[in-house]
């Protein structure tokens, strides 16, 4: 059932936009390291190319998917149907993280509304796309995208973010760095 793909085409690329969030996986080089699966949501995700795709990323409690991007740049990116159609959609690739003020930064952030809890963005360039039926993913209704982050990080105290990212994103819970130092 499922099919494996020379690239994103604008087909592929239409289905993608469709959904409202995806999976990103990654793991850490170590043998008894942990693999990370993240939920990924909101207005942040871009096809940048037929094999090249790209998401803003917020802040969050872990930072292992920077960490182990950092490490090894291995990851697969899943997008699921929750609607009435199965499908699921995976991208195998090598991604990057990228800091605010570069270039490729700049590029995928300009793509979505800006967000106070931003603190980098990921591209990945797409080595493997495959689909799968899907049949056994449920079938959901979206009631509406979470505020909270935005929420908390509108409160926040000028660097206060940048803060709790140093605090709280400096490592992954497999002991890898995380996020740069990067002055508030």
């Amino acid at each position: 059932m499922g099919a494996v793909f020379e690239e994103i085409d604008e087909t592929l690329a239409a289905w993608i936009a469709e959904q409202p969030m995806f999976f990103v996986a990654t793991a850490p080089l170590a043998g008894d390291g942990l693999v990370n699966v993240s939920p990924r949501g909101h207005d942040t995700f871009s096809v940048l190319g037929p094999h090249r795709v790209g998401w803003v990323d917020y802040t969050g409690s872990g930072v292992e998917t920077v960490a182990h991007l950092r490490e090894n740049g291995r990851i697969c990116v899943m997008f699921c149907a929750f609607g009435a159609s199965p499908r699921v959609v995976r991208l195998h690739g090598r991604g990057s993280v990228h800091l605010p003020g570069t270039p490729e930064f700049d590029e995928v952030a300009a793509q979505h509304p800006s967000h106070p809890g931003t603190r980098a963005v990921v591209t990945v360039d797409v080595r493997r796309i495959s689909d799968a039926c899907g049949f056994g993913v449920p079938v959901m209704d979206l009631l509406a995208e979470r505020s909270t982050l935005r929420v908390l990080a509108d409160r926040a105290a000028p660097g206060q973010m940048a803060e709790y990212r140093a605090r709280s994103n400096a490592r992954s819970i497999d002991g890898l760095p995380g996020m740069p130092d990067v002055a508030p």
